[in-house]
């Protein structure tokens, strides 16, 4: 196997509250880990509880928690993990400063309509923020600044999951992150 092979690297998972990021990371992983890697997921609603409580939802406080989430990634790439982060990390900047500070990095772009984003809330979030029960809530009351140049998007309004775990694997691989089968 040669470096790049054993090079640790991050997928950045990014799109609107419920497009599916959860999801294709936790798949994608499985997938990864069948396939002898160690995989490590930083999902953006688990990291607040742990390492960011103290965390509010200002434009500051958001980039700081994408900080915290990207050095986090950057270490266990550096380790040799392939490292899936799955936040909604709404703004270009904070990403840009994420693939700065990781490097081998992989933005994946999960695209889905703001209303299927709606209707697949199982927490209820959008609602409350339609009611204006929730105040700065991305999608909706606060901006989502899609990216302009990710190496992938998904569209899981219009496939699978597994459809799209198979296009980000396939783009892995053409970007020489994952050696060809």
């Amino acid at each position: 196997m040669s470096q790049a092979e054993r090079a640790g690297f991050v997928v950045w998972f990014t799109g609107l509250p419920s497009a599916g990021k959860s999801t294709l990371a936790e798949l994608l992983a499985e997938r990864l880990r069948a396939l002898k890697h160690t995989v490590e997921v930083l999902d953006g609603d688990e990291v607040r509880k742990r390492f960011s409580q103290g965390l509010g939802f200002s434009r500051a406080d958001r980039d700081e928690n994408i900080r915290r989430i990207a050095r986090a990634a950057s270490l266990l790439a550096q380790d040799g993990a392939v490292v899936i982060t799955a936040a909604i990390s709404p703004y270009h900047a904070a990403r840009d400063e994420a693939r700065a500070t990781i490097g081998r990095f992989v933005e994946v772009y999960v695209n889905c309509p703001l209303e299927v984003c709606i209707a697949r809330d199982v927490k209820g979030l959008y609602k409350r923020a339609l009611r204006g029960e929730i105040s700065d809530f991305t999608g909706i009351s606060h901006p989502y600044e899609e990216p302009t140049a990710p190496e992938l998007v998904v569209r899981t309004d219009r496939e699978e999951p597994a459809a799209s775990v198979a296009r980000i694997l396939a783009r892995l691989t053409e970007l020489e992150y994952l050696p060809s089968s």
